[in-house]
């Protein structure tokens, strides 16, 4: 089979096109043809050399892919073949076939094609363990999403007014706030001209937000601390603004607050088996009536990955990336 992977780290030019041998499934495994699979910021690591597979794991990048099973191992009960799936990787999307514990592997919901399904794991995985999970967003709470145009964000969004929260999001730009807005946002807010701390100040009357979803990191840190309400969580999730910020420990302990935060790849099986289970009770029926639908901004055929990588840091993006394969 084909494949992308960078044998040595570096820039988007590092990614190769190469031969590898299809894999096999192991007994709790499936086999999936790949049709398409969706670019995450953890492959631009990745490829950097900065963010290594777990042990065990393909080498090539890829954290999610859509397509139809192939071949189902011994154990598998739930699937068969020619089934039209997408599915949570550790890694190996990048490529024509990929194996994958059935534990992770979902439906293709409703009348979604290929293209459309394979940039749904990753996110809704993310969003959910994060901010319903971690997070524990309730009825009638509110959210601040950072980062509301990306592919987490645009989920994220979705979701939660989907579900009958007061969403705030913040965004680079007047028309990427815009967006956010018809998506369903409360109030989208231009961070580059605009105090969100001020802003969600005087939107709350003071009071803050019941959770932040953070991916800026470090540089954010003090801020997101500042527009938490009274026992308000805040979840951190990616780094783009750092490893290292400081907190007032004081607003901290008077206001109960929670700050916490997680990765996935590296979280075990079981874990994601639990999430899958709640993903398809109380998500994938709203994907599959079309309350919920995914956001794919471009789509590069696999060849051209490189190209995909440099788009995706570019930062032009809204929603998902998505490579074909088929």
């Amino acid at each position: 089979m084909k494949v992308i992977d960078a044998p040595q780290p570096g820039g988007p030019e590092a990614l190769e096109f190469l031969d590898r041998p299809v894999p096999a499934p192991e007994p709790t495994e499936v086999l999936i043809r790949v049709a398409a699979a969706g670019l995450n910021r953890a492959d631009l690591l990745q490829r950097r050399g900065r963010y290594p597979p777990p042990p065990g794991a393909p080498a090539n990048p890829g954290l999610e892919a859509a397509g139809r099973i192939v071949a189902v191992g011994d154990a598998v009960t739930e699937f068969t073949a020619g089934d039209a799936v997408c599915a949570l990787l550790q890694g190996g999307g990048y490529a024509q076939y990929c194996t994958v514990d059935a534990g992770q592997v979902l439906p293709v919901p409703g009348s979604l094609g290929m293209i459309e399904a394979a940039s749904l794991p990753e996110a809704y995985f993310t969003v959910w363990s994060n901010v319903f999970m971690f997070g524990r967003l309730r009825q009638g709470e509110s959210l601040l999403i950072h980062g509301g145009a990306s592919g987490i964000g645009v989920t994220a969004l979705q979701l939660a007014a989907s579900m009958g929260h007061t969403t705030y999001v913040t965004a680079g730009t007047d028309a990427r706030c815009r967006y956010c807005e018809q998506l369903g946002a409360t109030r989208a807010i231009n961070y580059k001209s605009e105090d969100f701390v001020a802003e969600i100040a005087a939107l709350t009357a003071n009071r803050g937000v019941d959770v932040v979803l953070d991916m800026i990191g470090g540089s954010y840190l003090s801020r997101n601390v500042q527009v938490l309400a009274d026992e308000g969580r805040l979840v951190m999730i990616a780094t783009q603004g750092g490893i290292k910020g400081e907190v007032d420990v004081l607003r901290v302990m008077q206001r109960r607050l929670t700050i916490t935060g997680s990765t996935l790849r590296p979280r075990p099986a079981a874990f994601k088996r639990e999430i899958k289970a709640q993903l398809l009770q109380h998500v994938w029926p709203r994907l599959a009536d079309g309350r919920l639908r995914p956001v794919v901004d471009k789509v590069f055929p696999l060849e051209q990955a490189a190209q995909a990588h440099a788009y995706m840091e570019s930062g032009q993006h809204i929603g998902k990336i998505v490579l074909s394969v088929d």
